[in-house]
């Protein structure tokens, strides 16, 4: 259930900024938080109808940013609707840290017959692949510091709390085709290929952004577990921004994995070893491992997977970007 509208605070002098409402940190929990703000110089406390407060803070948009077309500049249902259909880049801003519904964007002419094209050279969801490799080194480093301090995080939490991170960096790529339309995520939900008894599964980890590693461990080792007895909820493994299908503990170097839809992406990860490879002109020994991106060529590009994949090593390769 949506949380209460915000009550809007009282007015300030103009000479003084206007105050904003504080907005709780991220949480796991699902969350609504709507900001409440008076107008730029305005007197007394924003004017906006019920039904408006309501679907803004359905929707996750900043009434402050919304223009009143009502009597006396009140907002009203036609002002929400209104920014409701503005494109993504003009839409008033989204209070970080909040869990919001994915834009629906209808499929651009160019792309229509992108995706005609790819689908009758490649049927069904047409694939593209890309692979980097990644240096480990400072993962480990930091994850034996957290073994001898009693946490246990496995190298699969790192890469799940960075491909979220990632997602951020490079919002096109947290995509699904839906038909004639793109799905436009705002969160950034994890699935983790988890092997069982008929198959495979993909238990979600819900904003695996803003989610400490030691609670994405925790996530993670439950979710496999319940995976493994059957007995997952299906909201729990149904939607997600993409995947990751780690298969280095079974010695596997590198593969490719097929895309899970409605997703429009998933990364095929490889197991950390010992590899020769050139620093400063000289060859050397490192800990890295492969990762290698499948990309859904309808709605996401090569270039916007290269993109994807840079984000993600650099934060592997500088985990301290996790921890904050």
């Amino acid at each position: 259930m949506p949380a209460p509208a915000v009550e809007a605070p009282k007015a300030t002098p103009a000479s003084a900024a206007p105050p904003l409402a504080k907005v709780a940190p991220r949480s796991s929990a699902p969350a609504q938080v709507v900001q409440l703000r008076p107008p730029e110089g305005g007197e007394g406390r924003l004017r906006a109808s019920p039904l408006a407060k309501r679907m803004a803070q359905q929707a996750g948009v900043d009434l402050g940013a919304v223009q009143g077309s009502g009597p006396q500049g009140r907002i009203i249902k036609r002002d929400i609707q209104a920014a409701m259909s503005e494109p993504p880049a003009r839409r008033p801003t989204y209070v970080p840290g909040v869990r919001v519904e994915p834009d629906i964007v209808p499929l651009s002419s160019m792309r229509k017959v992108i995706a005609q094209r790819m689908a009758e050279v490649k049927p069904g969801v047409p694939h593209f692949y890309l692979s980097i490799e990644v240096d480990m080194e400072a993962v480990l480093a930091i994850r034996e510091e957290a073994k001898a301090a009693g946490l246990k995080v496995s190298v699969n939490d790192f890469i799940v709390k960075a491909a979220g991170l990632a997602l951020h960096k490079v919002p096109k790529v947290n995509v699904s085709l839906q038909g004639d339309r793109i799905l436009q995520f705002h969160t950034a939900d994890v699935g983790i290929a988890v092997a069982i008894e008929d198959g495979l599964i993909t238990p979600i980890i819900r904003d695996a952004d803003g989610k400490a590693l030691s609670v994405i461990a925790s996530e993670s080792k439950e979710l496999a577990e319940r995976a493994r007895r059957k007995a997952l909820k299906p909201e729990e493994y149904t939607g997600g921004s993409l995947t990751v299908s780690n298969l280095g503990m079974y010695g596997v170097d590198s593969f490719i994995a097929v895309i899970n839809p409605p997703q429009a992406s998933i990364l095929a990860v490889g197991a950390v070893g010992d590899r020769v490879v050139a620093r400063n002109g000289q060859p050397v020994v490192r800990k890295t491992m492969s990762v290698t991106f499948s990309g859904d060529h309808r709605v996401v590009d090569g270039a916007l997977g290269a993109q994807y994949l840079q984000e993600l090593k650099a934060l592997l390769e500088h985990p301290v970007l996790l921890l904050l």
